[in-house]
């Protein structure tokens, strides 16, 4: 406390010529998160004013945070009449609330806060509540303004708090002691003063005389106390040196823990050394077993087959292996690899030289292309062949990742072969399948060469019947539905065989990692490039990459099914051109109920569908133009047009095939046109025909139409049914008209212009005016028919 006294006097009050008389340590909270003191202080020169301080302790350092003068001073607030209280609250320019970190310091800076306002001159008094009553006895002063400034000079100087000392109970007895021997104190002070003083100058001669006596011994006291001090110095020198030694041993020992911990470290790192080549050896090592297998390897029974795939995983694994980059720069790492080059070298030469005769003997195997046994329309399997080769399916998938240049060269092999093969079996199948549609043979007569070989026939809508080449009849178009069927799903089986073989041969569901030809991690060359990954791709573009790849090689395998299949079609096209309706149904069929549109088959169906779709919108543009340009006779009297004629065996026979059809708007849709064209050609040829009434024309052949349209019930046809029934009629209404209700011509006509005149507007008693109306016009139209002729009409 005495030192806080100090530190406060001379760090803060000096400087500002002031003097302490108290302080009480507080901090904001409970927590006393923040430390400072309270003091109250008073200047050292006249006129005394009276300050409270609030001071902040910030690291080490005291500083003035508040100052105010103790007018300010509105309550004092010590929140409880308890002495073990530490809150303070003091009412200034507006509360502050602190708490004390010292019972005995608040009460002695309360009781001279309390003393100091007691002595001072107040506009108004402070409160002093919430405090015990022995700490506040007396009443505070109040004086006027004006009596301020001369009663604080007259007040006598004020007891500070570091001067007040309290009487202990032997100082009061003794007080009362002298005060009752001194009765005559009370009535004469300066007998009791002398008296006093008389008695302290004995005792000061008594103490001068004891010092005096007692000089010896403090000489003796000194000389004791002078070699305590030298052996104290002998102690310290001892201890020095025993410091120095300690140090010297601590030294000591901090570098045998450094070498110590030199030692451990490099035996933990030789230790993961050792472990590490260990490791390395053992993920390298390839046995003596192995490598025979791979340099000597018979690839012809199942025994050398079995240890050869061995061998090569071993192999793949071990020039595969997770090995460090710093070490595969080692000398004796590259000289492994080396090794195992030479052993991957020599083991795919001998697999990719098998391979490749094995892939070229399948391609001649002439025994494959034959016939089965029953009667039934099929196409030759290779399931022995994909279960011959699937033995060495693991080791092709090898060849893919360890030798990416032979590969691809047994992969171009196999598809060449396969394809003349397969190219083979395809052109002996549809050869069958011509057969079976033409009941068991080949017609070679001038007529069926023309028909398969030249254009289409002219069946169209807009040609007589007599002009036709011999049509199909319905049973022949069965058969090559039939036929067309089972050709269709001959070779779907047989492709998809094939993809999925491939797909597991060659591995082509999955992407290759690296455009290397090698796929290790043995390569000094280049470490980096070795591990790091490959950037990912989205799984659509992964799967759409892997479609491509299947599409490729089954289209080089299967590169004659379209082109022998559009021939096939072609073929029969031009033997009868509803043939291409059928194709197009039965076709669009199997495009729609594939599993797997993106399939090579598929795609292949598709490319197919739309030369068929082509070939089928050509006939009907052929019909629609046999329409346009039918040629009718002109010499004679004409009938009911070709088309009209036509049109119910075009119906009946377009219904058949696309009856419940995914095709039938194709259909539909050349109803509309062609039913149109008919409807606009009727009217063309009434207006030109040269022999026959145009209401002939169109009666008859608008009552046919109707009829045969009411007979189909084509549900997308019906307007038109309703529009020709319209047009039969007004024919026949006209027909009636122009024919049978007007025998008397010209006067007719004269009529009819009257009729018109009065239309127009002309009064009926001016009509008679006009020349062409007048009474002389009217006797020569007349004079033309006799009574009895008119009579008659």
């Amino acid at each position: 406390m005495a030192t806080a006294r100090q530190i406060l006097q001379q760090e803060i009050f000096d400087q500002c010529d002031q003097k302490l008389l108290a302080f009480v340590g507080v901090s904001n909270d409970s927590k006393k998160k923040k430390f400072g003191y309270l003091c109250l202080s008073d200047t050292k020169e006249p006129p005394s004013n009276i300050y409270i301080h609030q001071i902040r302790f910030d690291n080490k350092v005291v500083k003035k945070k508040r100052i105010w003068s103790l007018n300010e001073l509105i309550t004092v607030d010590g929140k409880t009449s308890s002495q073990d209280c530490l809150d303070i609250e003091l009412i200034l320019d507006k509360p502050y609330k602190w708490v004390a970190n010292n019972n005995q310091e608040r009460k002695i800076f309360l009781i001279s806060l309390w003393k100091q306002c007691a002595s001072y001159v107040f506009d108004k008094k402070p409160e002093f509540k919430n405090l015990p009553l022995d700490w506040t006895s007396g009443d505070l002063v109040v004086l006027p303004a004006d009596r301020k400034s001369k009663l604080s000079l007259a007040v006598s100087p004020i007891i500070s708090a570091e001067d007040f000392q309290p009487l202990s109970e032997k100082e009061e007895r003794d007080l009362e002691l002298l005060m009752k021997e001194c009765g005559f104190a009370a009535k004469d002070a300066k007998a009791f003063t002398d008296m006093l003083a008389s008695q302290l100058m004995a005792l000061d001669g008594e103490n001068v005389q004891s010092v005096l006596a007692s000089e010896p011994q403090v000489t003796k006291l000194m000389d004791q106390l002078e070699t305590a001090i030298q052996e104290i110095e002998k102690v310290e020198s001892a201890l020095d040196l025993y410091d120095e030694t300690l140090r010297h041993v601590r030294d000591t020992i901090d570098k045998m823990d450094q070498k110590n911990a030199n030692i451990q470290t490099a035996n933990s790192n030789n230790e993961k050394l050792l472990n590490e080549l260990q490791k390395v050896i053992h993920q390298l090592e390839l046995s003596p077993k192995h490598q025979l297998a791979l340099t000597d390897a018979d690839l012809t029974t199942q025994s050398g087959l079995r240890d050869a795939i061995t061998a090569a995983k071993e192999l793949q694994a071990v020039m595969n292996a997770q090995i460090h980059p710093a070490l595969v720069r080692l000398k004796a790492i590259q000289e492994q690899r080396r090794r195992f080059e030479k052993w991957k070298a020599k083991f795919s030469q001998i697999l990719s030289r098998h391979l490749n005769n094995l892939f070229i003997h399948m391609g001649n195997d002439i025994g494959e292309s034959k016939k089965n046994s029953n009667n039934e329309l099929t196409i030759m399997k290779h399931t022995t062949l994909h279960r011959e080769l699937a033995a060495y399916t693991e080791l092709m998938h090898w060849c893919k990742a360890m030798d990416r240049k032979a590969f691809i060269a047994l992969n171009k092999v196999y598809t060449s072969s396969l394809s003349k093969l397969y190219e083979r079996d395809i052109k002996l199948f549809l050869e069958d399948a011509k057969l079976r549609v033409n009941a068991g043979h080949l017609s070679s007569s001038k007529e069926d060469i023309r028909r398969s070989t030249g254009p289409p026939s002219d069946w169209l809508l807009g040609v007589d019947r007599e002009f036709w080449a011999q049509e199909s009849d319905a049973q022949e178009r069965q058969r090559f539905d039939q036929v067309l069927e089972a050709v269709l799903s001959e070779l779907e089986p047989i492709c998809l065989s094939e993809q999925n073989f491939c797909v597991s041969f060659f591995q082509l569901d999955v992407l290759s990692p690296s455009t290397k030809n090698t796929q290790t991690t043995l390569d000094g060359s280049d470490v980096k490039s070795t591990q790091e990954p490959l950037p990912s791709l989205p799984k659509t573009k992964i799967e759409k990459k892997i479609n491509e790849e299947v599409k490729k090689i089954m289209g080089e395998i299967f590169a004659c099914i379209e082109p022998e299949l559009i021939a096939f079609i072609q073929y029969h096209e031009r033997m009868d051109s509803t043939y291409s309706m059928a194709v197009l149904v039965r076709l669009g069929r199997h495009v729609m109920s594939a599993n797997d549109t993106g399939s090579f088959l598929s795609m292949t169906y598709g490319s197919a569908l739309v030369h068929v779709k082509r070939n089928y919108d050509k006939l009907m543009h052929a019909h629609l133009k046999s329409i346009q340009d039918v040629k009718v006779a002109k010499k004679t009297k004409c009938g009911i047009l070709p088309f009209v004629a036509n049109f119910e065996y075009f119906a009946k026979t377009a219904e058949q095939i696309f009856r419940e059809t995914e095709r039938r708007t194709d259909l539909d849709k050349w109803y509309i046109k062609l039913i149109t064209a008919m409807f606009e050609t009727i009217h063309s040829v009434a207006n030109e025909h040269p022999k026959t009434p145009a209401e002939v024309i169109r009666m008859e052949n608008f009552h046919h139409l109707y009829a045969l349209l009411s007979q189909l019930k084509i549900s997308i046809l019906d307007q038109f049914r309703k529009d020709a029934k319209q047009k039969y009629s007004e024919a026949l209404s006209a027909y009636v008209t122009r024919y049978f209700g007007r025998p008397l011509e010209k006067l007719n006509l004269f009529f009819e212009g009257v009729e018109a005149k009065v239309a127009q507007g002309i009064k009926e008693s001016e009509v008679g005016y006009q020349v062409a109306f007048s009474k002389q016009e009217l006797r020569k139209v007349t004079k033309e028919y006799h009574g009895r002729e008119v009579k008659k009409g």
